[in-house]
C-alpha cells in the first residue's frame, strides 16, 4: 500500500486510540492503576503494531540517539522546570486550583497517600508513552509519509485535545483556555526539538522536567509540601 494511504490508516489509529481513553476516563473511570495499563496497548501497542507490519516507519528509527537527545533537552527541560513554577507563583493568587486535587480523588482515586508513587509514574513512565506515541510514532514517523507541517500541526492538536478532555471539568474556562493553548505551544516545541536530532528523546527529557514541575505544584496542592 503506498505510505500516503497507510499514513491516513496512521491517523485513524491514533484519534482512534485517544477516544478509547477517553471512553476509559468518561464511562468505565477505573483506578489510576488500571487506566495506567490500559494506555500502554494504545499508545505503545499500536505504534509497534504499525512499525511491525511496515505501515509505518520502524520505531527503533525514533528511539536512537540518547546522548544528543539528553543534550539538547536537559538544559532546556530545565528551563521549563523554573518557568513552570515561576508561572505558578506568580498566577497562582488569581486562579482557583482548588478543584484539581478533589477531581483526582473523585475521578482516579490518586490521594495525598499515593501521590508519591503516581508523581514518579507520570514523570518517567507515562511522559515516555505519550512521547513514543505523539512525537515519535505522530510526528517523525508520520511526517515522513505526510510531510512535517502537516505532522507538526496534527500532533501537536491531538496532544492538546487529548489531555484538555481528561481535564476538562478541573479547572476555569479561562484556565481551561489557558492550558489549551499552553498544550498546543508545547506540542509545538516538543516537535521541533524531536526534528533536530530525529528521535523521541528531546521531547521526553524536557516532558519528564515538565511532569516533575507539575508534580511538584500537586504536591503543593496536597499539602505535601
Amino acid at each position: 500500500m503506498n505510505r500516503k494511504k497507510t499514513a491516513w490508516l496512521q491517523i485513524g489509529a491514533m484519534i482512534a486510540a485517544c477516544l478509547a481513553m477517553a471512553l476509559v476516563e468518561a464511562m468505565w473511570k477505573p483506578g489510576y492503576a488500571l487506566k495506567s495499563l490500559c494506555k500502554i496497548p494504545l499508545f505503545l501497542g499500536v505504534p509497534l503494531l504499525f512499525s511491525a507490519s511496515g505501515l509505518s516507519s520502524p520505531a527503533k528509527t525514533y528511539v536512537s540517539g540518547w546522548r544528543k537527545g539528553l543534550r539538547l533537552g536537559l538544559p532546556l527541560g530545565g528551563g521549563v522546570f523554573v518557568f513552570l513554577l515561576g508561572a505558578y507563583a506568580l498566577l497562582g493568587p488569581y486562579f482557583d486550583f482548588s478543584a484539581v486535587t478533589g477531581a483526582l480523588e473523585a475521578d482516579v482515586g490518586v490521594t495525598g497517600n499515593n501521590f508519591w508513587l503516581v508523581s514518579l509514574y507520570i514523570a518517567f513512565v507515562n511522559s515516555f508513552l505519550e512521547e513514543f506515541f505523539f512525537r515519535g510514532f505522530g510526528f517523525l514517523s508520520l511526517g515522513e509519509a505526510l510531510g512535517p507541517k502537516a505532522a507538526y500541526l496534527f500532533s501537536s492538536l491531538l496532544f492538546a485535545l487529548y489531555h484538555v478532555a481528561i481535564m476538562a471539568s478541573w479547572f476555569s474556562l479561562a484556565l481551561f483556555l489557558l492550558l489549551t493553548a499552553g498544550l498546543v505551544a508545547a506540542g509545538l516545541l516538543f516537535n521541533w526539538l524531536d526534528s533536530r536530532t530525529n528521535s523521541l528523546y528531546p521531547s521526553w527529557f524536557v516532558h519528564i522536567c515538565a511532569n516533575l514541575a507539575i508534580n511538584s505544584i500537586g504536591f503543593l496542592l496536597f499539602g505535601l509540601l
